[in-house]
């Protein structure tokens, strides 16, 4: 058996051996996102009030490609004509 003991970059084996030193790894990737903190879903039509996004969408946004979450992005102004607009404050 052979544990591993992480310590900084270095990774030290129990048999006394040790990894080459691994990449810092660098600040996460900004993800693009039309979120505008107002978090709050239409029952009528399954979007966000804010960011025009269903919840499986808002779910998995992390795990999307860029391509997919700019497809998404691309149908907020179709998907805000779905809601109501005394929801949104218009009237």
């Amino acid at each position: 058996m052979m544990f591993r003991f992480r310590h900084k970059r270095l990774v030290i084996f129990a048999d006394g051996g040790h990894s080459a030193r691994m990449p810092a790894p660098g600040p996460p990737r900004p993800i693009k996102t039309p979120c505008i903190q107002v978090c709050a879903v239409d029952d009528a039509s399954g979007l966000c009030l804010g960011c025009f996004r269903t919840l499986a969408e808002i779910a998995g946004w992390s795990r999307m490609t860029d391509a997919e979450r700019d497809r998404v992005i691309g149908q907020a102004p179709a998907r805000r004509g779905l809601i109501a607009p005394e929801k949104l404050g218009e009237a």
